[in-house]
Parts: structure tokens; sequence; C-alpha cells
């Protein structure tokens, strides 16, 4: 038992660091295009109209609700809520053993 309960444990720890690693790669990709479209807005109209800022906003959205997923900022469920909740369930389903 102990033994599974540490595998699930090391499961679970390499899920979240591939999907940290994930996150900061999209945010790489964002930057690197980003500027890339900034230079191409800049080279075509000075900055006449700045239509990059759409690309950067509608991609950085996107970004946003990873890094919130990412990292657990959620600010209307708090910390830690999914994981509290999985618990109570498991602790709902146990067999209920009051008269014994």
């Amino acid at each position: 038992m102990e033994n599974s309960d540490k595998e699930n444990k090391y499961y679970r720890a390499k899920e979240r660091v591939e999907a940290i690693k994930k996150f900061y790669l999209n945010l790489g990709s964002y930057l690197i295009f980003i500027m890339f479209l900034a230079a191409i807005n800049y080279f075509t109209n000075k900055w006449q109209y700045a239509w990059f800022l759409w690309a950067a906003f509608g991609w950085g959205i996107g970004l946003v609700f990873q890094a919130v997923k990412v990292f657990g900022l959620n600010p209307f469920l708090g910390k830690n809520w999914e994981e509290k909740k999985i618990k109570e369930f498991m602790r709902e389903d146990e067999p209920q053993n009051r008269w014994k």
C-alpha cells in the first residue's frame, strides 16, 4: 500500500512538472511570436494601427487560463479546492460503519 502511494505521488508530481514546463514553453513561444508580429506591424505601418495587439490579447487570455490551471491560482474556489473536494467525495464513498 505504501509503495503504491509513493508511485501515485511521483506520477502526480511528474504530471505537474510537465504542465509547468508546457506553460513556460507556451509563454516563450508567445513572447517570440508577438515580438515578431510587432516587428512586422512596425515595418508595415509604423504603429499607425497596432493590429498585433489583437493577437497578443487573444493568446494572452489563453495563457492566463493555462497559468490558473497549472499554478492553481483560482480566486473563486481558493487554493487546493479541487483536492479538498476529491478527498471529501472519497470519504463519502467509504462504507459507513456506525454500528460497529
